[in-house]
């Protein structure tokens, strides 16, 4: 369990620079691994909220940071050429000193898409450009240079230089759990892949099905990082535990947040031992959804509670 790898999710939705600043700094401080931002042009149905860029944020905290690795949950596939993806990705790559973390999506929100004049499609449709999206960063993360002809995107011979930091490439993060377009894409190309909130009761399962369709790849599913997403309720003491039950339930109480399949709603030794849990299935990296936006007093309880038990 000493390896379970705990980040933090904290969709920039309404928050400044300063306070999103404030929460890198103080993860890293607290020992905390990771930080994760959503990657739309809008709050998803809060189109007149503030929300900051992904791919700028995330350059700007990996550039005022030494230790936190930053990366989103998860890029939109239809918002960046591939070919310039894989640029910025190497470029980032450098700036971060290999802490950049690329996680990658088909896309989500139709409505975000349609008021920017964007391409959508039919799921199938975007699961085919993100399957050669990923096969563009790949060959720019290991070779350098990137030739693909394929339906959606042609690239001739372009050079990606420099390459990746060290020798090693950022870790593809490929979220989602279709059995029919995306866990095939995740093991073919994904060093980790992330469970979303809306799956959680289907963990055992969604691992059983990938181990297999890596058994029939030739892949040892074992170098697949098994990563989950999920909202944590993390309470003090048992007195606080029914305020704190009560704001995770007001903000994520929703179908697809899977609070309750989640099963991280109570004081530490509660989270500590779901933990395990989730451990003893496979998965190795947690991303918390905090029920208070990733407050200093929850980041401090998570670091010295929780993690500081593991």
């Amino acid at each position: 369990m000493s390896d379970l790898d705990i980040g933090v999710y904290v969709p920039q939705i309404g928050f400044t620079y300063a306070e999103m600043l404030h929460r890198a700094t103080r993860c890293e401080a607290l020992g905390i691994g990771s930080l994760w931002l959503y990657d739309h042009l809008y709050g998803p149905g809060a189109p007149d909220y503030p929300s900051l860029e992904a791919w700028t944020l995330a350059t700007a905290l990996l550039a005022r940071t030494e230790r936190l690795r930053v990366g989103h949950m998860v890029l939109c596939n239809q918002f960046r050429h591939p070919a310039l993806l894989a640029k910025m990705a190497t470029t980032l790559d450098h700036i971060s000193a290999g802490r950049f973390q690329f996680g990658i999506g088909s896309g989500s929100i139709e409505d975000e898409h349609r008021r920017a004049g964007l391409e959508w499609g039919t799921f199938a449709e975007r699961s085919e450009r993100l399957a050669e999206t990923l096969e563009i960063v790949t060959q720019a993360f290991e070779a350098g240079r990137i030739d693909l002809q394929g339906r959606h995107f042609r690239v001739s011979d372009m050079p990606i230089t420099p390459s990746p930091t060290g020798g090693t490439r950022p870790p593809i993060v490929v979220g989602g759990v279709g059995e029919k377009y995306t866990l095939p894409l995740v093991a073919r190309y994904a060093d980790v892949w992330n469970v979303p909130t809306y799956a959680l009761g289907e963990l055992r399962h969604k691992a059983d099905v990938l181990r297999a369709m890596c058994a029939d790849l030739g892949r040892d599913p074992d170098t697949i990082v098994m990563s989950v997403e999920a909202v944590m309720a993390l309470a003090p003491d048992d007195a606080s535990l029914p305020e704190v039950r009560r704001v995770a339930e007001k903000r994520f109480g929703g179908p697809g947040f899977g609070l309750h399949d989640g099963g991280l709603i109570g004081t530490a030794p509660a989270i500590v031992d779901r933990l395990h849990e989730l451990a003893d299935i496979g998965f190795r990296q947690v991303v918390l959804f905090t029920h208070d936006r990733a407050s200093d007093r929850t980041l401090d309880l998570l670091a010295e509670q929780v993690i500081a038990r593991l």
